[in-house]
């Protein structure tokens, strides 16, 4: 008889850049499979309000297009009103909510069970410090 359980690991990124999308299929992948999780569901969620998960081609001219469209959403921009507290990153913010904060995957057979060209990533808006992801697996284990 299949037992639920639940597996949670944390990644953690620093990336070079302020505004950076890093692609963590393979990184996900593996928790996955150490989870035992056989059937059930891989929910990946950054701990930052100025970052994003999202699934979509892992293509560079792609990449640069999503890039570009934030951009032009949310320019970066001295005059939004957070900067009143002193921060300068509300186009982070902004970018981050156009995006999707997070996002739930299915396991199926033990493996992330992903279409052809779907990949997942995480977009930092306001990087260059240390941040971090969850990434919980939920489901039916191994029998």
């Amino acid at each position: 008889m299949a037992e639920m359980k639940a597996h949670t690991e944390y990644l953690t990124f620093r990336t070079k850049e302020r505004y950076e999308m890093v692609h963590i299929t393979g990184e996900v992948e593996e928790i996955v499979r150490r989870s035992g999780i056989d059937d059930g569901l891989c929910f990946v969620s950054p701990m930052h309000i100025t970052a994003a998960i999202y699934v979509n081609d892992h293509e560079d001219g792609l990449i640069e297009d999503i890039s570009v469209w934030l951009e032009k959403l949310a320019p970066s921009w001295p005059g939004y009103k957070h900067h009143r507290t002193g921060e300068d990153n509300a186009d982070a913010h902004l970018k981050a909510l156009l995006l999707h904060h997070e996002t739930t995957l299915p396991v199926t057979k033990g493996r992330l069970d992903l279409g052809t060209w779907q990949r997942i990533f995480y977009a930092e808006f306001d990087g260059q410090r240390s941040k971090r992801v969850i990434v919980k697996v939920l489901g039916l284990a191994k029998g």
